[in-house]
């Protein structure tokens, strides 16, 4: 059953104290009382067949890494909610930069509003050449 987005879940509490920045597109803490761990690897904008797509485009190359993690989340068992980690690795911190409002978008399209605890990491290059950027993640599952 998948959360509606915005609803609490219950075996992860997210907390974002006051005295730190307020945070956009992310949670400053979340705590997993879940009972399995999902750990998920590293995706980029890989196709069924294993070819990057969408060669110098972020945001589509992100859109695919995204919905390729979360796919994997899926067949796990798991909920975009149920995330309770995200790493993002870019080529381009500048130019991931330029582009965070639309990828808040797409993150808000496919993940919905139950923010992960995340980073984002400049990479010098990552294991498939063409990508620009890569996202690993954590999920509690109650």
């Amino acid at each position: 059953m998948t959360p509606t987005p915005g609803t609490p879940v219950p075996h992860l509490a997210r907390t974002n104290p006051g005295a730190l920045s307020p945070p956009t597109g992310f949670s400053h803490a979340v705590t997993a009382t879940g009972s399995r761990l999902v750990f998920l690897a590293g995706q980029t904008a890989l196709d069924g067949d294993g070819h990057v797509r969408h060669p110098g485009d972020l945001p589509a190359q992100f859109r695919l890494a995204l919905g390729n993690l979360l796919a994997a989340l899926d067949a796990s068992g798991g909920t975009p909610a149920d995330l309770a980690r995200v790493t993002v690795y870019t080529t381009d911190v500048p130019a991931y930069r330029a582009v965070a409002r639309e990828l808040g978008a797409v993150w808000r399209e496919l993940a919905g509003r139950d923010y992960p605890a995340m980073a984002v990491i400049g990479a010098v290059r990552l294991w498939d050449e063409q990508a620009l950027v890569e996202l690993d993640g954590i999920a509690a599952l109650p």
